[in-house]
């Protein structure tokens, strides 16, 4: 039977791509966060928001966001992920990596309210995990995430459709998606015995789908992949990067029969900013430095590394570590500055000395959380994240499949 080949699309990249570099500066200017009439200058496409909080000054944006959250006590719960901007994630109730504060917020049944200080995939997640009552919110619906940007849903069940086509009869593929996407296609695994990852636990996922089917194919973050797939001995001839604007990914039909591992064209915009030379340059200035870096990096710099792991293994070698230590780190600076100013007994810095924080995490701007606040103090819900209740089950099937793997 003859095999449809669809016409190849034009590739599309993402706003929240080309928009990284907005607030990328040399390593001696600082992150403060200034006016949000400022920031736009910038020239970046936020979301609109009342004109009175563009020009209040951080300081008091500061005090009013704690005057509302002392007024709406226990019925609020405030997360922040690790690579917010400080002026965020000082007002957070826990700070943690995505699946993290979603479980967590899983376990407060008493908050009404959950505002999430992150991006709109793990909103989505947290509104997956909690109660149908609760309220999650996004203080700045384009708070997206570039990496999740670049599999869209359509694009993704077009490679699972030729997927099934080519290898259904053959073996078959199981799809694993890392946490870094959007809950259709958490969905999408859930409903084809698939199973969804974080970067701590991509190893024992992999192991587990390779025990369900002959092949993986893995979404949307090809970095990581490839590095999980190194671990478990998978060749890199036995690697695929499905390009979604080509036919087939790009790829023959007995090309993709042998893969034992397809990879989606993904990246994280921050990840991919640390290069080897960067690594060169840390060693020699610090004979006795260490490196550590996030598995979203490529290849060639987690093998240059001394180690690698997510952000709460990062966070936990170093904050551990001898008093007097160098660390080198390659993961987002507002962690890293962080990091730095928790251990003031070690020296703490990152490995790109061009500062660029990532550009959708800092588009939660304090103003956006006073918005927000302001309206819940008045009743009115604004940015609330609702997954719809097919999708939230098919998406949960996947989380839970992973919790009884790990």
């Amino acid at each position: 039977m003859a095999t449809l080949i669809k016409e190849p699309r034009k590739p599309t990249i993402p706003i929240t791509e080309l928009e990284r570099s907005a607030f990328c500066r040399t390593e001696d200017k600082s992150l403060k966060s200034k006016t949000l009439e400022e920031e736009f200058s910038a020239g970046v496409r936020w979301q609109k928001l009342p004109i009175e909080y563009l020009k209040i000054k951080p300081d008091v944006l500061s005090q009013r966001i704690h005057e509302r959250k002392k007024q709406l006590g226990t019925r609020l719960l405030m997360l922040g992920h690790h690579y917010q901007r400080d002026e965020v994630i000082q007002f957070a109730d826990l700070r943690g990596d995505s699946f993290k504060l979603s479980q967590y917020a899983a376990e407060q049944r008493e908050a009404e309210y959950i505002v999430f200080c992150g991006v709109h995939f793990m909103a989505e997640t947290a509104d997956i995990l909690t109660a149908p009552e609760q309220k999650v919110i996004l203080p700045n619906l384009t708070a997206g995430c570039s990496m999740a940007d670049m599999a869209g849903i359509d694009d993704v069940l077009d490679c699972w459709d030729d997927l099934q086509d080519v290898l259904g009869n053959d073996g078959g593929i199981i799809p694993v998606t890392y946490m870094n996407s959007t809950a259709s296609i958490k969905a999408l695994c859930g409903r084809n015995n698939g199973i969804v990852c974080t970067s701590s636990n991509a190893q024992a996922t992999f192991e587990w789908a390779l025990t369900q089917g002959q092949r993986i194919l893995f979404l949307p973050d090809q970095h990581l992949g490839r590095n999980t797939g190194v671990i478990l001995g998978i060749g890199l001839d036995e690697m695929l990067v499905w390009n979604p604007f080509k036919p087939l990914g790009g790829h023959t039909r007995e090309a993709l029969k042998k893969a034992k591992l397809i990879l989606w064209q993904g990246h994280c915009s921050v990840h991919t900013r640390f290069k080897t030379q960067q690594i060169e340059k840390a060693r020699a200035e610090f004979s006795d430095v260490k490196v550590v870096v996030h598995p979203e990096c490529t290849k060639e710099v987690v093998d240059m590394a001394d180690m690698n792991g997510s952000t709460e293994y990062i966070i936990k070698v170093i904050t551990e570590s001898a008093p007097g230590s160098v660390w080198a780190v390659g993961t987002e600076i507002s962690l890293v500055n962080r990091l730095a100013q928790e251990n003031p007994d070690k020296t703490v810095f990152c490995l790109d000395s061009m500062v660029c924080p990532c550009s959708t995490m800092y588009r939660i701007h304090p103003a956006y959380l006073l918005w927000v606040l302001d309206g819940l103090a008045e009743g009115v819900v604004v940015n609330r994240i609702s997954v719809d209740e097919q999708t939230r089950e098919e998406a949960k099937i996947a989380l839970e499949r992973m919790l009884s793997v790990v």
